[in-house]
């Protein structure tokens, strides 16, 4: 068996042209939807994501107000604005990108953002709203992995999902959608408490790994024929490449490419979507 390799690229430039063609339709109205991402220092992950999402704002046809602060930047002086922000009627979203420097209380700050314009989905109304099932901006990786599955027509409905990490931003929001009537999984949740994982597992008829740690998952843990979502993003040094090193993800990719019926690969799966349903949620925010 050779698992079907999900191409997130794909997938989120359709996504993209969607809300594109929505974007010039609320321009001709006189409403041009408007995303300002926040950076404070120069952490090179953060670098790199900043320019992939003003490089989708582009591509949407949507305003970028992107604003770039010194790391030396106080907490004070970034609350005032985001106040500033909050209240600025043709700012449509706000998105401070994390990891903060660490004089700045993150917690702070995410709940200084007006959760009418949170398109990160992080703020704690955002969190109660998915909760309960609540219209509300939805976190944009754990949306995008439930994006994937319905684009590649993979069957949710009765199946038995098992997420690997309970991380606010991934595990715990994922496992909720799984849940979800439209989705309605029966799901697991594993995490570093959790004895003999293997276990669990091979039961899983579609596996979610956002462990942040590479090889959590290997071929011997995963029943034949199992979907694999491979959230992870780690960098492993390579000579052979210009950067010096390499992407993988938190899946031994090679070996469970020949065990799966589908598998996200790392980069060009899961991440690529993040940037797509962030152009989403900032586009329901223009609307609504």
């Amino acid at each position: 068996m050779n698992a079907v390799i999900i191409d997130g690229k794909q997938i989120a430039a359709d996504v993209r042209a969607e809300v594109a063609a929505k974007v010039s339709e609320l321009k001709k109205k006189g409403v041009e939807p408007c995303l300002a991402v926040i950076l404070v220092g120069e952490n090179p992950a953060s670098v790199s994501y900043v320019t992939g999402k003003r490089k989708a704002l582009a591509e949407v046809g949507m305003a970028d107000r992107s604003i770039q602060l010194p790391e030396s930047t106080s907490e004070a002086e970034l609350l005032e604005l985001i106040a500033s922000l909050n209240a600025d009627s043709s700012v449509h979203g706000i998105l401070v990108q994390l990891p903060l420097p660490k004089h700045i209380d993150e917690d702070k700050v995410i709940m200084a953002i007006d959760p009418a314009k949170d398109v990160d989905g992080f703020h704690p109304v955002s969190v109660g709203n998915l909760m309960i099932g609540r219209p509300g901006f939805l976190p944009c990786t754990p949306h995008g992995i439930i994006v994937l599955l319905k684009k590649m027509g993979i069957e949710t409905s009765g199946k038995h999902a098992v997420v690997i990490g309970r991380s606010n931003i991934v595990g715990k929001p994922v496992s909720i959608l799984l849940a979800r009537k439209d989705v309605n999984c029966t799901v697991t949740m594993c995490h570093t408490g959790t004895k003999d994982m293997g276990a669990i597992t091979r039961q899983a008829d579609i596996i979610v790994v956002a462990s942040g740690h590479p090889h959590t998952l290997t071929a011997d843990m995963v029943r034949d024929g199992a979907v694999v979502i491979d959230v992870g993003v780690n960098r492993i040094p390579d000579a052979s490449k210009k950067s010096g090193f390499r992407l993988i993800g938190d899946c031994d990719f090679d070996d469970l490419v020949e065990k799966t019926s589908y598998i996200t690969p790392v980069p060009g799966g899961v991440g690529p979507m993040t940037i797509a349903m962030l152009m989403q949620n900032t586009l329901e925010a223009a609307e609504r």
